[in-house]
């Protein structure tokens, strides 16, 4: 990973052909972990919802949940590129809703970027944003805000309709002036025709490996939410595993009056002790 990488480098990486890693991060242990990874942007996805805040989805993440969650992150991250998502109905509804929204993560947040999810509907929200001076990534494909329309997780662009769909919507937001775009649950083939005709860099997940770059969620690839699976990513690590054995061992250790042991505890100086002893002190 480069110093400081930036939005630039993301211009730089596809056309040097370099793959471009992102994850997501939450918090200062995951940012920390992330970036210490060597991992080049950070993303402060509204899968908080799931991962931190125990929702089913994430509709009910909120412009306070993600500023909060991105200022954590921020402050934490030095090199890695902050972006972080602009949750639901956060730019939706207007132009100017969009703005100010998108301004809030960054001026209070402290993020470098802004993610929000759709295709052509929303190039007039884009716009405005970029005009502002806030770099936007687009997000095409499954789209979790939608959840409700599409009644669930599906791949986009099985169909020829979909796919061309997929291919405008791509096109019209890099017209709009995004400076990359995630593609979730695009079929393989599709997104590196896609990647194939944009300027702009695509981030795939689920969708093949010819796309420009990678995004996944932390959670996923350390194993920390062994309840879910799904196809399109992969788990590092287990950690979920480790740290209950150690959850485990403590309350064992704990009931055992194993830990703490002197050597975990602090002493008193003895003559503090034996004036204790002796009550020479004032009770109340």
């Amino acid at each position: 990973m480069s110093k400081h990488f930036s939005v630039n480098d993301f211009k730089k990486a596809k056309i040097d052909k370099r793959k471009i890693s992102v994850l997501t991060a939450y918090d200062r242990f995951t940012a920390r972990v992330v970036e210490d990874g060597g991992t080049d942007a950070i993303l402060v996805g509204d899968s908080l919802g799931m991962t931190v805040l125990g929702y089913d989805d994430t509709l009910s993440v909120t412009m306070e949940d993600m500023v909060r969650h991105t200022r954590a992150v921020s402050r934490t991250a030095k090199n890695s590129f902050v972006i972080a998502d602009m949750p639901f109905l956060s730019y939706q509804i207007s132009v100017e809703t969009a703005l100010q929204n998108a301004g809030r993560l960054v001026v209070e947040g402290g993020c470098g970027a802004v993610k929000l999810e759709g295709g052509k509907e929303y190039c007039s929200q884009v716009k405005a944003i970029v005009s502002a001076g806030i770099p936007v990534m687009g997000h095409l494909g499954f789209t979790p805000q939608s959840i409700n329309k599409f009644g669930g997780t599906f791949v986009s662009g099985k169909t020829e309709k979909s796919a061309v769909k997929l291919m405008e919507d791509a096109l019209a937001l890099q017209d709009a002036g995004v400076f990359s775009i995630v593609l979730e649950c695009v079929p393989y083939e599709l997104s590196k025709l896609i990647s194939e005709r944009l300027a702009v860099p695509t981030i795939g997940i689920g969708s093949g490996p010819d796309c420009d770059g990678q995004v996944l969620v932390i959670h996923d690839i350390l194993g920390m939410n062994d309840s879910f699976s799904a196809k399109h990513f992969k788990t590092f690590a287990k950690i979920q595993g480790v740290a209950t054995d150690a959850v485990k061992k403590y309350v064992e250790e704990v009931g055992a009056v194993s830990f703490p042991t002197n050597e975990n505890s602090f002493i008193v100086e003895k003559e503090v002790l034996e004036g204790f002893k002796r009550g020479t002190y004032n009770w109340k």
